[in-house]
């Protein structure tokens, strides 16, 4: 492996939107020969840092140097022409053009003023049996598997640029083999000299395969790491931002395991969705809040998504009640007395244009259907209940639900759920992004409405939340359900090694 001075440097990266420092005063250097783990949860800076290097967006001071020049890529292309090259999650490619076609478009080799065909062709299949693939670059690119056209992206990519390839969550649509195949292609480049950023939520892969590890946190650098001086354990608690020599001790409602006495609303066997998350087994009591932890990525959404039936699962069963069914959409779960709040409250949760009272009622009136309109009044009565059941600061139920602050509008959609009187309540990151006010009045009510009897399956982010609310915990890692927590064991330092695993 090469290892000479760093081929990248990033040097006191600061880059801040309205009401946000995205990074403050980030380092960040790569060497040739190297492939090296950019990690962080949401919001830690990743991202932006990428977006910084790769000319997406400027930053507001810092400086970023390359084999020794400073450089200032204001656009893709201009962090191409001096040898940056990216290759995202969602491959964006042309899926009605050849593979040759792809990895050339907007550079096709020219003859006579005219595209040269064979050369092309040529060119694109020694670029790609350089990553160890074989097929025939005239056909197109849907012909092929999600694998293949990744593989098609990195080709394009190299050809663009030689010096340094990012790599944003390549693998999250690959299975195991694909997976494989594609870190022997990355070790085969690094290898050959090449420097690769590796972006990923997989803890795993990043001990699989990367040499370094650069953690983000808040916009700030918490550390960069030899991988093998970073135990998993370490390294959870570095992105999440927990000290093991000072844990902290919650206060918080007695929740000692009951479960043996509690009826199960819904269970799951083998439940799962190819490429989405692994199959797994649970069981959701009556009046308890279940919790899904870990790390960004790591199955939790999936599951609920699976759950509400907003995905279809491709194996296993679901049980409500010890009766089979089949959730092929939220109207399904839905009849059987299922809600869901989900994580981005912006586009999949509030409708900005219409009223407090319209999108209180919404869920209710799909639930009942088109035939059986509520009255305006009926309308009214229940935007005011659950106005005030939720303390909702607004000028009244006909105020435009996009003037009111984020955690108003998350209340609203609360009440909208509630309205439909569920047995089981999906929370996905509820709390993210409000005032801490506002957050312990949501996880309060939490609590109160598992006294009642409702089912709670709740996910977030943050672990002292997690751990103030739940009285079980289901943990995941690589989209893969790997352990459940009840009673004494739910504890912060517990939680946080089970999540790392190894």
């Amino acid at each position: 492996m090469i290892k000479d001075s760093p081929v990248l440097e990033m040097q006191r990266i600061c880059k801040t939107f309205p009401g946000v420092k995205a990074l403050q005063n980030v380092e960040f250097w790569l060497r040739k020969g190297e492939i090296h783990a950019l990690m962080g949860e949401n919001g830690a800076g990743k991202s932006t840092l990428i977006k910084v290097l790769t000319g997406v967006e400027k930053p507001d001071s810092g400086d970023i140097i390359l084999d020794g020049r400073r450089i200032s890529p204001k656009t893709p292309l201009d962090a191409q022409a001096v040898g940056i090259s990216t290759v995202y999650q969602e491959v964006n490619l042309c899926p009605n053009l050849s593979v040759a076609e792809n990895i050339f478009i907007g550079r096709e080799p020219m003859k006579m003023g005219r595209i040269d065909w064979k050369t092309m062709n040529r060119r694109a299949e020694d670029g790609l049996r350089r990553l160890n693939v074989s097929i025939d670059v005239t056909k197109t690119l849907d012909n092929y598997s999600v694998a293949i056209q990744q593989m098609v992206a990195i080709s394009r990519a190299l050809d663009v640029s030689a010096k340094i390839l990012i790599l944003d969550e390549p693998t999250s649509s690959l299975d195991r083999n694909e997976v494989k195949k594609l870190f022997e292609v990355m070790n085969k480049l690094k290898r050959e000299g090449l420097g690769i950023i590796f972006v990923t939520h997989f803890l795993d892969q990043v001990y699989e395969v990367s040499d370094r590890i650069t953690v983000l946190r808040n916009g700030e650098l918490v550390g960069e790491y030899e991988t093998k001086d970073l135990n998993r354990l370490q390294l959870v608690a570095r992105m999440i931002g927990k000290d093991f020599d000072d844990l902290s001790n919650f206060s918080k409602k007695d929740k000692k395991n009951e479960s043996n006495n509690q009826v199960t609303f819904i269970s799951t066997k083998g439940y799962g969705r190819s490429g989405t998350i692994n199959p797994f087994d649970l069981e959701i009591k009556k009046g308890e809040v279940l919790g899904l932890v870990g790390l960004l990525g790591s199955g939790r959404t999936e599951t609920a998504r699976l759950i509400f039936g907003v995905d279809k699962a491709d194996s296993g069963e679901m049980y409500i009640y010890d009766q089979k069914v089949n959730l092929s959409s939220p109207l399904d779960a839905m009849k059987f007395g299922i809600a869901c709040c989900p994580e981005n409250r912006k586009t999949e949760g509030i409708i900005g244009d219409l009223s407090v009272r319209e999108n209180i009622i919404l869920a209710l009136q799909a639930k009942k259907g088109i035939l059986k309109n509520l009255s305006r009044k009926e309308q009214e009565e229940l935007a005011d209940k659950y106005i005030r059941l939720l303390n909702i600061k607004t000028a009244g139920p006909e105020q435009l639900i996009k003037n009111l602050s984020g955690g108003n509008q998350q209340k609203v959609i609360l009440a909208r759920w509630l309205a439909t009187e569920p047995e089981l309540l999906i929370l996905d990151e509820p709390t993210r992004g409000i005032d801490i006010g506002t957050k312990m009045e949501i996880q309060k009510l939490i609590l109160e409405l598992a006294e009642k009897g409702l089912s709670v399956l709740f996910i977030s982010s943050d672990l002292d939340e997690e751990l103030r609310t739940c009285s079980r915990m289901a943990v995941y890692r690589d989209r893969c359900k790997v352990a459940e927590i009840t009673g004494e064991d739910i504890n912060e330092h517990y939680v946080m090694q089970t999540i790392a695993g190894g």
